[in-house]
């Protein structure tokens, strides 16, 4: 069976809130697919954003790229509306100057 990136607008995901934006580096840029385009966020810290999948989907496994990022978290919520949050995934990751940050979390949910 082949693995798809649910995480893709072509798939449905929906970027529906983002507490930062940059014209040039829009949200929406997260699931665009193209790896030369990215979110840039402006302002203090911490970021958000919540993706929407408008269907129940089962995540496997999670690739972040990322700059500057000290600690990742992620909430997850199975309402149909944006509420009901809960924790799903805590860690620190590690900064090298001048690199991305690559990030896989296999999820064992």
């Amino acid at each position: 069976m082949r693995k798809i990136d649910l995480c893709l607008s072509s798939e449905g995901a929906e970027v529906i809130l983002a507490t930062s934006s940059d014209e040039k580096h829009p949200p929406e840029n997260m699931i665009d697919g193209n790896p030369e385009t990215f979110w840039t966020t402006t302002g203090m810290f911490p970021q958000e954003f919540i993706i929407c999948f408008h269907k129940h989907v089962r995540i496997e496994r999670l690739i972040i790229q990322s700059y500057f990022v000290r600690t990742l978290k992620i909430e997850k919520s199975t309402s149909k509306e944006p509420v009901d949050f809960e924790p799903w995934i805590e860690k620190d990751l590690v900064h090298t100057e001048g690199q991305l940050q690559n990030e896989e979390i296999m999820v064992c949910d």
